[in-house]
């Protein structure tokens, strides 16, 4: 799977848990050597990062001697280097969303085209309710390839006569990935001869999956053991709660459209629907940051109703020197790149708060937009603040790494994290913005998105047993 959170071994797992360091560390040095023995002598070429790491995956199942292994797409399908397997057993395909655009396509038909890539001829397919011109591309791409693709049927088709099914994710677009997990692992267990895997269940088509050019597959009779693989399925990362006394935190690296709409649902339902405490007030912070060729603006501004008393954005980066964390590092973005985009997230959501209507005390003016950005580097560090009537109230404010920028939020009342430095790397008036209102509030609730990796950084710092 990829990308990783905290540690490169959580993408080759075995039982459920990452390779260990001594089994990672052997098979690297094997591989390497190797390929670095049988390399093209003119051009001298390695593989790059993902390709190396999915050849020695693939190296490590096989010396390994797995049952079955289950192998996550990096990008697309077409033309990722996970595509090579000749003869799975069945190829799953999840909610589609527009992503890596710059690779796939910038129309959700061009990134069906992709997915639609790792069809194989008889090997069967199933996808879940999508789209009908994505779902029609999806259709003729198995056609193409002899294909047999199949609709998932609603999760509730499986709970009809039956108790509700607990989901160890949480989320509503969770229900459509353990559908499409339930049809895949049947379609092993069948293919392995296993015995009493549950009767087909005659039960109708939902009515929004009926006249789909693409057949709905059949319901059928969960086995206990399914039943508690749905209710104890975990996955660091994603619609993740961390209650750290007064601070909690909600993980979640949706980084598309789509899935930050999800997010927000999750997030709604999960955090602003509780009741306020009732000894004092609630803060709720965001805590965002996006890569590559995303369109931050939209995400944003997708977050805006969930009425946050601050934004923070920073880089990926767990410090402002990244040396000792070879896990976390991202060599094709620079610190300097890195906090120019966050700096423009930080403008985007002074302008849609503005946008909003002044509903927030500290937009009672117009914000000049045209001069939000006044760097103020204070020995080392770097905290931005847009110019407001109260600066030290801002509710957008930009640090340099993650660490920095937990700590302001959290203000040393998480015990996992050390309180802000009253000198040095928060030195900076503007330092102290929101401070109080966060040290005295009875519950502080930050969402952390935009980015699997900035998700990953944040865990490595709140959960440091992930780092062992």
């Amino acid at each position: 799977s990829s990308p990783h959170l905290v540690q490169v071994r959580e993408r080759i797992r075995i039982n459920g848990q990452p390779i260990s360091k001594d089994l990672f560390n052997k098979y690297f040095w094997l591989v390497y050597n190797r390929l670095d023995k049988t390399k093209d002598p003119v051009h001298a070429s390695m593989p790059a990062y993902f390709r190396f790491l999915t050849i020695m995956a693939f190296h490590v199942f096989l010396q390994e001697k797995v049952d079955l292994a289950v192998v996550e797409v990096g990008i697309g399908g077409a033309y990722d280097c996970t595509n090579i397997i000749r003869a799975p057993v069945v190829c799953g395909v999840s909610s589609l969303g527009i992503d890596h655009t710059s690779i796939l396509g910038d129309t959700m038909e061009k990134i069906a085209w992709q997915k639609g890539g790792i069809f194989k001829p008889g090997v069967p397919a199933f996808t879940v309710a999508q789209p009908e011109r994505p779902l029609e591309v999806l259709r003729e791409r198995a056609q193409e390839r002899k294909c047999p693709l199949y609709l998932c049927p609603e999760l509730d088709d499986f709970e009809e006569g039956c108790r509700a099914l607990e989901l160890g994710l949480a989320g509503a677009h969770q229900r459509l990935n353990a559908a499409l997990a339930l049809q895949l692992a049947r379609t092993w267990l069948q293919r392995r001869g296993c015995q009493g895997l549950g009767e087909v269940k005659e039960v109708p088509a939902s009515t929004d999956l009926a006249g789909r050019p693409v057949p709905v597959a059949p319901a059928f009779q969960l086995t206990d053991a399914m039943i508690q693989g749905l209710r104890d399925t975990e996955w660091l990362g994603r619609t993740q709660v961390l209650s750290h006394g007064p601070v909690t935190w909600y993980l979640d690296g949706a980084h598309t459209t789509s899935s930050i709409q999800a997010c927000v649902r999750w997030f709604r339902q999960a955090a602003l629907n509780q009741d306020k405490p009732d000894d004092g007030s609630e803060v709720r912070v965001l805590l965002f940051n996006a890569t590559g060729d995303r369109d931050t603006a939209a995400l944003l501004k997708l977050l805006v109703p969930c009425h946050f008393d601050y934004a923070v954005f920073c880089p990926n980066f767990t410090e402002v020197s990244v040396a000792n964390n070879g896990d976390q590092q991202n060599f094709n973005v620079t610190l300097e790149n890195a906090l120019v985009r966050c700096l423009e997230n930080q403008r985007t959501w002074t302008r849609l708060l503005e946008e909003k209507g002044g509903q927030d005390p500290w937009l009672s003016s117009p914000l000049r937009v045209g001069g939000l950005l006044q760097p103020a580097p204070a020995r080392g560090s770097l905290l931005l603040v847009p110019p407001a009537p109260r600066p030290l109230n801002s509710p957008a404010l930009v640090f340099p790494c993650l660490a920095q920028a937990l700590r302001w939020v959290a203000q040393g009342r998480d015990p996992h994290l050390a309180a802000p430095v009253a000198s040095g790397a928060h030195s900076h008036p503007a330092a102290s913005s929101g401070a109080v209102l966060l040290r005295e509030a009875a519950a502080v609730r930050v969402l952390v998105t935009g980015s699997l990796h900035l998700v990953g950084g944040a865990l490595r710092l709140l959960n440091p047993a992930l780092s062992q």
